[in-house]
């Protein structure tokens, strides 16, 4: 009989809530748990699904938090309800868990929640069963011309389910289960349906030359390694990065292990995909919010099984638990779509670094243009760089024009310049594709009264109402805040006075229509784009050139292959220079370089058009001149005597409250307590640029830290100085990306 001992036997376990810690459960006798295990425990009065963990914390000191006080006594302790059929999670996630936790200030069964989905409760599926021909049948068995059938179809020894039988054999299910019920079929346990494929590295590879070869030969041979690296990939548009670090995955599949790759928006990864399956002939499993249930829990349990190989999904993907990881390919690793800003606020591309470096395998960030924080990386050492400066196949990177549209104004009430529309007729009466740019959704971004002066806002966020004149509505990008058009203004009550200010899309697709009514025209939004499927087929549209003119916002730099499209328009290049946002600048020239590569990539030459009110910017200059390089060193020069990321470190704390006056009050007792020291800074607090959003007003302070200063620490002493109301909300945002 088990001692008293064996059966108070504490565990740890981490449920998939907002809680500081694990809570310690007891485990009945007869179970056997380790950590990782996954779990059903009480909580409540119901039940909750966790995962053992681990007792002490592998953290560094300047990540490790404080354990919370065990305070249940032995005999108070509950029991451990189940332990479910399902893989464990194994030590190298759990760290990965607690570090993503612990550098982020967020409760560690929060980032659990990330790799626990609320779908995988419960045990694994059962085997299916099939049938087989009993030998020799029953000497009673009564023989119709439909048990006829199905024998027949037997005979071969084939084992087969039900639906199978009944299909093939042309009889209903009752049929089958009446043999089998005489006896004349006997049950078979089916081994269960692998739902992927298998790459093979050695379907179709790719013909490289040159810098192509030796690129591809380095990632291979970092994955060879299979040791913690990483590679920075990069690439002018169109130079075959995605064919050089297939290379690699092809490299890590040889030698048994799974690769991930991360895209910034998996919903448009429609020509990837071909890439991909056109290179291992099957397609890879795919991991994204828009994927079902089924789907979703087959992918987990084939990353933890090792039945699934390569993965390519959004940001989420990371917290798969595969059990034998040997590549992680963070492709246009730039794009800030890899920072989720709410609930655990992490940035993918840095925690994808962490993962690969805490279990001792290679990571390859891919972009044409990079980051400054991942080039201020390869500048120091700790990445490797490789570069491609040409484009695939003797492709000619695109001639850039700047117009100045204080020398060529549009027509009034129009915004394309009579230079640009001249360019455009031209190439669509070559039978070329030609594309316009606005990253800005709807009809125009504000509306306001001619008479009064009164602007429509959002009722709920510091954000003008978006006009969006197809669905004759005003909506909040922020909130998703929708209401009608108003026949009068609210303020002044004069009727039809409302005006559009501005384009947005829809603006510039209905003067487009205006301009060339028989070119075919193709909007690319995510408003006119309901899904993956959506942009597959406008995309095979454009390959089919069932289009002449794309219109499209920012889902149209990326990384999209267009043989046939030679012109690209920027409608409004200054768009996002404006405002005090440090990576403005970056981040534009990022946007538009990416927008202007879809622009001549095969063999007829491309041209971009930038339509700019201030030419003499630094990011038009950079543009026109090609110099990305110089662009981004003159960024580094600013930023490094402020210790400006990528130089210094920041951790942003948003404070929100019900009413402004709340807001302020705690953001003074923030303010009052804030850290100093050398190399310590505080700025604010000061109302956010988005000072209402969502029904809550916002207040911001900026900390500030040289680069050898860890951050969490002083947060984590600073936090607790300050004692809030249950109405007033903290978030913390360590190395921020977004300024709202």
């Amino acid at each position: 009989m088990p001692s008293p001992a064996a059966q108070a036997r504490r565990v740890p376990v981490l449920l998939p809530m907002p809680f500081a810690g694990a809570f310690d459960y007891k485990a009945p006798a007869d179970m056997r748990l380790r950590a990782g295990d996954i779990v059903s425990v009480p909580l409540g009065n119901r039940r909750q699904t966790g995962v053992v963990w681990d007792s002490q914390s592998a953290l560094p000191p300047d990540l490790a938090q404080p354990a919370p006080n065990k305070t249940v006594a032995d005999n108070r302790l509950r029991a451990v309800a189940e332990r479910l059929d399902l893989p464990p999670l194994n030590a190298e996630l759990r760290h990965f868990v607690d570090w993503v936790a612990a550098y982020t200030l967020s409760p560690p069964g929060m980032v659990l929640a990330m790799t626990l989905r609320l779908h995988m409760k419960g045990s694994a599926p059962a085997p299916a069963t099939g049938w087989m021909v009993q030998s020799p049948a029953p000497t009673t068995l009564r023989m119709t011309p439909a048990r006829q059938s199905v024998l027949a179809l037997m005979a071969d020894g084939t084992t087969r389910t039900t639906t199978d039988i009944a299909s093939a054999a042309g009889v209903s299910a009752g049929v089958v289960k009446g043999l089998a019920d005489a006896g004349a079929l006997r049950p078979v346990l089916l081994e269960p349906a692998r739902p992927f494929a298998q790459p093979d590295p050695l379907h179709h590879p790719p013909t490289l030359e040159g810098a192509q070869e030796d690129a591809a030969a380095a990632l291979r041979q970092s994955v060879r390694e299979k040791k913690f690296s990483v590679t920075l990939l990069e690439g002018v548009t169109g130079s075959g990065k995605t064919e050089i670090y297939l290379e690699a995955i092809a490299a890590c599949l040889e030698q048994g292990q799974q690769a991930l790759v991360l895209l910034p928006e998996i919903a448009l990864s429609a020509q990837w995909m071909e890439r991909f399956t056109r290179r291992f002939g099957v397609r890879p499993a795919v991991w994204h919010s828009e994927i079902g249930q089924k789907a979703r829990r087959q992918t987990w349990l084939g990353a933890a099984d090792g039945s699934v190989t390569v993965v390519v999904g959004a940001r989420s993907a990371l917290f798969l638990p595969f059990c034998n990881p040997g590549l992680i390919i963070v492709d246009e690793e730039h794009e800030s779509l890899f920072k989720q800003e709410e609930g655990v606020i992490y940035n993918a591309r840095d925690m994808a670094v962490v993962r690969g470096r805490l279990a001792g395998f290679p990571v390859v960030v891919v972009s044409a243009t990079p980051s400054l924080e991942t080039l201020a990386n390869a500048q120091a050492g700790r990445y490797q760089r490789l570069v491609l400066p040409t484009r695939h196949g003797g492709a000619s990177l695109p001639q850039t024009h700047l117009l100045d549209m204080r020398d060529a104004p549009p027509e009034r009430g129009m915004f394309l310049s009579p230079k640009l529309v001249k360019d455009i007729a031209a190439t669509l009466g070559r039978e070329e594709q030609a594309m316009l740019f606005l990253n800005r959704r709807g009809y125009a971004p504000l509306t306001l009264c001619r008479t009064c002066g009164h602007r429509m806002e959002c009722p709920h966020c510091t954000a003008w109402l978006v006009e969006h004149r197809n669905r004759q509505v005003l909506s909040c990008h922020y909130c998703d805040h929708t209401e009608p058009m108003p026949p009068v203004c609210p303020s002044c009550k004069t009727e039809h006075s409302l005006t559009a200010i501005g384009p947005g899309i829809e603006r510039i697709t209905e003067e487009a229509r205006q301009l060339f009514p028989d070119a075919r025209i193709l909007v690319m939004s995510s408003d006119t784009l309901g899904g993956p499927a959506a942009t597959a087929e406008a995309v095979a549209k454009i390959a089919r050139r069932e289009v002449d003119l794309i219109i499209g916002t920012q889902i149209v730099a990326k990384g999209w292959h267009f043989p046939h499209l030679t012109l690209v328009g920027i409608v409004d290049a200054d768009l996002g220079l404006g405002g005090a946002d440090l990576r403005a600048g970056e981040r534009t020239i990022q946007l538009l370089h990416q927008v202007a590569g879809r622009a001549g990539r095969a063999s007829a030459p491309g041209r971009v058009v930038l339509q700019s009110y201030t030419p003499e910017h630094p990011v038009m200059q950079a543009l026109l001149s090609g110099d990305f390089d110089q662009f981004m060193e003159q960024e580094a020069e600013q930023r490094r005597p402020g210790f400006w990321p990528p130089y210094g470190r920041l951790a942003a704390l948003i404070i929100s409250a019900d009413t402004p006056q709340a807001a302020d009050e705690a953001a003074a007792r923030f303010g009052r307590t804030a850290p100093y020291g050398e190399g310590i800074q505080v700025l604010g607090p000061a109302p956010a640029p988005l000072a209402l959003l969502r029904g809550r007003h916002r207040r911001r302070l900026l900390l500030r830290t040289w680069r050898n200063i860890a951050v969490q620490p002083i947060l984590h002493r600073w936090l607790g100085l300050v004692q809030l109301d249950r109405h007033m909300r903290v978030e913390v945002d360590i190395d921020p990306v977004s300024f709202l």
